[in-house]
């Protein structure tokens, strides 16, 4: 199977919603409200002004004032960096969370919802609306026939190679502010078949997979796309077999509101009152790392 895509080289990033991995997800008690307590009650108090690039690149860190700097660093602050399969986790950590929407291009150029259980034909165009319910860093992998799995998230030619997300600030691939029409959706070629993602969530940078200045730099050298390596892929799916709960609405069929299409594009979050993502999977303890396996459904 083979997805034709018109954006940077993501060749399956729309497979993120269009089919859950049965044995990954099970039903929760109020999963959707778990996910969205963390959304503030109101609204970004000023919404004007001009359209803003949202930062996907990680907040820098002060440095403590009683603390002179790592002169061995440059005088930046370093840690280290967890592996998927750290069970590390902060005191009272929120358990990690994702929300996911998935639009379909109709006859009339509009984006509107469609149910991940559709079956998508020879030119179908989607785009993924996500959300999550704390800041953290996101990777998509992907495997084809149980081949060597691929980085498809982050990519050194979007974001400025960033992968941080905030909390319930929506992020969109690809991106409707593109200057052509094509590059705004994912389109489905003929050649029908099931690829396999791995989505994942963490608190903290992979260990061993390079982001921001340190991807841009990798791809420079023709070294991409990124193939993790065997201990870090063991990891992401060790973590994959972790329980995940999961909620899936209704409302198919209905087209993006202005709400969304305007926090989207500018960075903002979205308030409790604003449309609820079409599917929302929350991980059943508050471990460090999230990983969904999801299925492409492709005939």
């Amino acid at each position: 199977m083979r997805l034709s895509v018109m954006v940077l080289g993501l060749v399956c990033l729309c497979a993120v919603v269009i089919g859950i991995a049965a044995p990954a997800f099970q039903d929760g008690d109020d999963v959707r409200g778990a996910f969205l307590t963390s959304r503030p009650k109101d609204k970004p108090a000023n919404t004007g002004g001009t359209t803003a690039k949202p930062n996907r690149r990680r907040p820098k860190a002060s440095p403590s004032p009683n603390k002179p700097p790592d002169k061995t660093s440059g005088g930046k602050t370093s840690k280290p960096t967890p592996s998927p399969s750290d069970t590390s986790t902060p005191v009272n950590a929120r358990r990690l969370g994702l929300g996911v929407t998935l639009f379909m291009r109709d006859s009339n150029g509009l984006a509107v919802r469609v149910d991940p259980d559709h079956v998508f034909r020879k030119g179908d165009r989607v785009r993924v609306l996500l959300e999550t319910n704390t800041d953290g860093y996101l990777y998509i992998f992907n495997t084809t026939n149980d081949g060597p799995a691929t980085m498809i998230y982050p990519d050194a030619d979007l974001d400025e190679a960033g992968n941080y997300l905030q909390a319930h600030v929506p992020f969109e691939i690809p991106t409707s502010l593109a200057g052509e029409e094509r590059l705004r959706w994912f389109a489905f070629d003929e050649v029908a078949g099931t690829e396999h993602l791995y989505f994942v969530f963490t608190r903290e940078p992979l260990k061993g997979i390079p982001i921001e200045d340190d991807l841009i730099t990798f791809c420079r050298d023709s070294k991409c796309p990124v193939k993790p390596n065997e201990e870090v892929w063991a990891a992401v799916q060790k973590e994959s077999q972790e329980p995940l709960q999961t909620d899936k609405g209704s409302e198919f069929g209905k087209a993006e509101t202005s709400t969304e299409q305007h926090a989207t594009t500018r960075g903002i979050g979205l308030a409790k009152d604003d449309p609820q993502p079409s599917v929302v999977m929350m991980a059943s303890s508050p471990r460090p790392t999230l990983v969904a396996t999801l299925e492409l459904i492709h005939k």
